[in-house]
């Protein structure tokens, strides 16, 4: 039994040969969850859309409530993930795929990766690399992302992720005029591309 819960919400629409929600499962990892209704009230839900950063203050809703990843086809989700009020909505702040599909591309994290990160942020750093063990580029994501995800843990306020990934990604401030907030520019970013975030593989 798993002393954190993980679930992913999946429809079984990838090739489990290939997906890496599907071998997370398999090897009894995540819980598998097929309809929203299914996801805790109080469970960390990692969502693109989400108006908030996954941070260390979520431990306690893991704690109570488990986290959550979504591993559906993206095609025709966009309303819904913007409009999903099952859980507790939260956004990972900017990071580095590893898998092979996507590597060295931002935002385009595979579910396992994106799992991982939620919980090394929020201090279930062991938990994460357990996660990622079961893939043989899985390490390189920790090692890829190391600075990015040690200072993301240290943060309390949606205000200082921000900051951070300001000065990490060397984004002039200037270039967020219009937008308000980083987390709306990556909104904005990541709303071509969802139909193609699943990049999913051994």
């Amino acid at each position: 039994m798993l002393s954190i819960k993980i679930y992913i919400l999946t429809k079984g629409e990838d090739d489990p040969d290939l997906c890496t929600a599907e071998k997370l499962i398999r090897r009894g990892l995540a819980y598998r969850i097929t309809r929203l209704t299914e996801i805790p009230q109080c469970s960390i839900v990692l969502n693109p859309y989400a108006k908030t950063y996954t941070k260390f203050s979520d431990r306690d809703y893991i704690v109570r409530c488990g986290l959550t990843a979504i591993d559906v086809s993206w095609k025709g989700s966009t309303n819904v993930l913007k409009s999903l009020k099952h859980g507790m909505q939260r956004v990972l702040p900017l990071l580095i795929a590893a898998n092979p599909i996507n590597y060295g591309k931002p935002f385009k994290l595979s579910t396992a990766e994106a799992i991982a990160a939620a919980l090394y942020i929020t201090n279930f750093k062991d938990l994460a690399a357990k996660i990622l063990s079961q893939f043989k580029w899985g390490y390189h994501f920790i090692e890829l992302n190391r600075e990015r995800l040690e200072l993301y843990s240290r943060v309390n306020t949606d205000e200082e992720m921000e900051k951070i990934q300001l000065e990490l990604f060397g984004i002039n401030q200037e270039y967020l005029k219009g937008k308000n907030r980083l987390i709306n520019l990556l909104h904005n970013i990541i709303s071509p591309d969802i139909e193609n975030n699943n990049g999913e593989d051994e």
